[in-house]
């Protein structure tokens, strides 16, 4: 009988425990908004599989702890079609039903409303962006964190590559819109002045286009040696089908949205793609220890090629938890935006992207990666690091990360 009433009185205090512990539990909303449907609706779920990742996985081991209580994450997404109206109903849809604390968001248009709105008082939002897009994150919004580097440092790693294979004539057919229009902006003015010259400047409505034969007539006719063309990966994989069933035979450059490894999928014959330079690829980069298995854990989850989009923001998501701990506070998102600076370096021991920190103006700082394919192949990637001003910087950051590729030194800036 005593030993009973022991049973029963263990039992008693364990489910006393756990009650406490349910009761005791916080929850912490974080928002999304980008596309879910039409021709960038792969590009928004591999952004969004990232976040979900790493929010699952915080969540399996426990949460997070401020002021002694924990907290769960969960997340709410809204699919808002690249549209910038519907980006802000979303936002504030979110705001009014779930007081998310953060929104995701990928896109620069959709971005730059949401920037409109998330500084209101007692409505404050900190929004997380993946935008390469130069100069937003120095537009002054103090709640914002950009998730990934400006296309500046790309576009010199790309011209550099360009000039040495000899090509000095380029017509620009790139996605239409500010991003597409500043891509060619920045990269038409590092090609003019390295000495190269522009023969056709136009863009293109990746989104709804699948017939590229009048603006590949107009630049072909001025014999290019080479094409700068990008917008979403399946309609830039048609455009270089489109130019080589024309007889074209330069090569191409790609602006950061079209990614080789979809495009390479994509494509009957990789050959297509022979002298194309881009953003390296995740599974053939293998840049850190812990590549490989995220890549494994990735794919066989959400069972599709991995990104950077989702690589970033698996990353992202880790840094918004350890600022919100940093700050100490779940409510108070200027603390918890103010915290970031301190929760890096993040490395490649345990993450699949190293960030070493923030700029002044709020982006992530990590190396910029560039490939190219050769003989029908990806080559290995060159790994720019561009943010140490002395050779002193540069080697703290070589023995400070874990990557197992080459750097490259090279002052650029963002």
């Amino acid at each position: 009988m005593k030993k009973c009433n022991s049973s029963i009185f263990i039992m008693a205090i364990i489910l006393a425990t756990m009650w406490a512990a349910i009761a005791g539990a916080g929850e912490i909303v974080i928002g999304y908004s980008g596309p879910l449907s039409g021709p960038a609706a792969d590009y928004g779920v591999d952004c969004l599989n990232g976040i979900t990742m790493a929010i699952d996985e915080i969540n399996s081991r426990g949460g997070i702890t401020v002021k002694n209580r924990n907290y769960t994450f969960r997340l709410e997404k809204m699919d808002d079609g690249v549209n910038p109206a519907r980006a802000t109903s979303n936002a504030l849809q979110m705001r009014a039903e779930h007081k998310v604390m953060a929104i995701y968001n990928p896109v620069t248009s959709t971005t730059l409303a949401l920037m409109k709105i998330n500084e209101q008082k007692r409505n404050e939002f900190i929004i997380m962006t993946y935008t390469s897009m130069p100069g937003i994150s120095e537009m002054g919004n103090r709640l914002m964190l950009t998730i990934t580097p400006s296309f500046n440092i790309a576009a010199k790693a790309q011209v550099d590559l360009a000039w040495e294979r000899g090509w000095r004539k380029v017509a620009m057919i790139v996605t239409a819109g500010p991003y597409g229009d500043m891509w060619r902006k920045v990269f038409g003015e590092e090609w003019i002045g390295r000495g190269g010259t522009i023969t056709v400047n136009k863009s293109a409505n990746y989104y709804i286009r699948t017939d590229f034969k009048a603006p590949l007539a107009e630049a072909l006719a001025t014999n290019p040696d080479f094409l700068f063309i990008g917008g979403p990966s399946s309609t830039t994989g048609l455009l270089i089908e489109q130019a080589r069933d024309k007889g074209f035979e330069g090569g191409f450059v790609l602006i950061d949205q079209a990614k080789l490894e979809a495009i390479y999928s994509l494509l009957s014959k990789p050959l297509l793609m022979e002298g194309t330079i881009g953003y390296a690829t995740v599974e053939k980069s293998n840049l850190y220890p812990a590549s490989q298995t995220f890549f494994e854990r990735y794919t066989s989850i959400y069972k599709r090629a991995l990104t950077w989009e989702a690589v970033t923001h698996y990353t992202s998501m880790y840094a918004l938890a350890k600022a919100i701990i940093a700050a100490g506070t779940v409510d108070d998102v200027k603390a918890v935006r103010a915290a970031f600076p301190g929760v890096f370096p993040l490395l490649g021991d345990k993450y699949p992207l190293e960030v070493f920190g923030i700029t002044p103006g709020g982006r992530m700082i990590n190396a910029t990666m560039i490939q190219t394919v050769k003989y029908g192949k990806l080559t290995e990637p060159r790994v720019f690091v561009w943010w140490p001003k002395t050779q002193k910087e540069f080697n703290q950051i070589k023995k400070l990360s874990r990557i197992t590729k080459p750097m490259i030194w090279k002052i650029m800036t963002d």
